[in-house]
């Protein structure tokens, strides 16, 4: 599983390669250098050496850089990996991939000695430490630490669940839950309550289902005192003090602290 984590993530840092290099420019900067006249792939401006992307507007001041910039555009990836028969766009991507294989991390954490395959990831790791969190949700302002919590955090405003369980139909906001799920289809619900017999897929599911029991409150409100039986309950209970309201109803806007109080709510304009 992590390998494929590692893989998917190499992916999204393919896309996103040519974001970062170092000798880009704007569509926007490049339109007062460049002819309004010129089309062609690679057209170079009179008094200038930029090169243009005919598709996109980027522009690069060599022409091997377009070269390879235009394979985000037509699809070729000539590097392939012997291994899996993965494909990039450069030669570098394809190095770095070669890591999931071979088992190779090059960056270290230098707090707690973790290691990772490429920087992106050392350096979303490194706000665990830091605190730093510089993603922030546009409609309820909570801040993460990586861009792909954000993303899988907006599908509680947008209801959005991409992944579907193939057997049942069941879908999730993410992939995580999904792979918690199919657990129920292959029976590999292993962790087991003690006190009534109960089954659960994970040790998580199980620690939390045990405190029904024993009557444990582990998780304390700094605001008002109050004690929940786990971290989910007490995050809920939070929106209290916050006043966070993720869940709006489409019809008329009102917005509530949890999705039960939001489905009882739309049996009104339901019937």
């Amino acid at each position: 599983m992590a390998l494929k984590k590692e893989s998917q993530e190499l992916n999204k840092m393919e896309e996103n390669q040519y974001d970062k290099d170092q000798d880009f420019m704007t569509g926007e900067q490049s339109t007062q250098n460049e002819k309004s006249s010129s089309q062609k792939r690679g057209q170079k401006t009179e008094s200038t050496s930029y090169f243009t992307c005919c598709q996109c507007g980027k522009t690069f001041n060599q022409k091997q850089n377009l070269d390879v910039h235009m394979r985000i555009h037509n699809g070729e990836k000539p590097f392939t990996c012997q291994q899996c028969g993965k494909s990039f766009t450069q030669k570098q991507n394809l190095k770095v991939h070669m890591r999931v294989h071979t088992g190779e991390k090059p960056y270290t954490c230098t707090q707690c000695g973790q290691s990772f395959t490429h920087k992106g990831n050392l350096n979303a790791h490194m706000r665990g430490h830091t605190g730093e969190s510089p993603y922030t949700c546009r409609l309820c302002e909570k801040s993460f630490s990586r861009k792909e919590s954000l993303k899988t955090h907006m599908r509680i405003h947008t209801g959005e669940k991409p992944f579907i369980c193939g057997q049942c139909g069941k879908s999730f906001r993410c992939k995580e839950n999904l792979n918690c799920h199919m657990r129920i289809h292959s029976r590999e619900n292993c962790f087991i309550c003690h006190e009534c017999g109960k089954s659960f897929p994970d040790r998580n599911h199980l620690r939390n289902h045990v405190t029904t029991h024993i009557g444990e409150k582990p998780f304390l409100c700094h605001h008002c005192g109050k004690t929940c039986t786990n971290k989910a309950i007490l995050e809920i209970h939070l929106r209290v003090h916050t006043g966070e309201r993720p869940f709006t109803c489409p019809q008329c806007g009102k917005s509530f602290t949890n999705k039960g109080n939001l489905n009882i709510h739309m049996r009104l304009h339901t019937g």
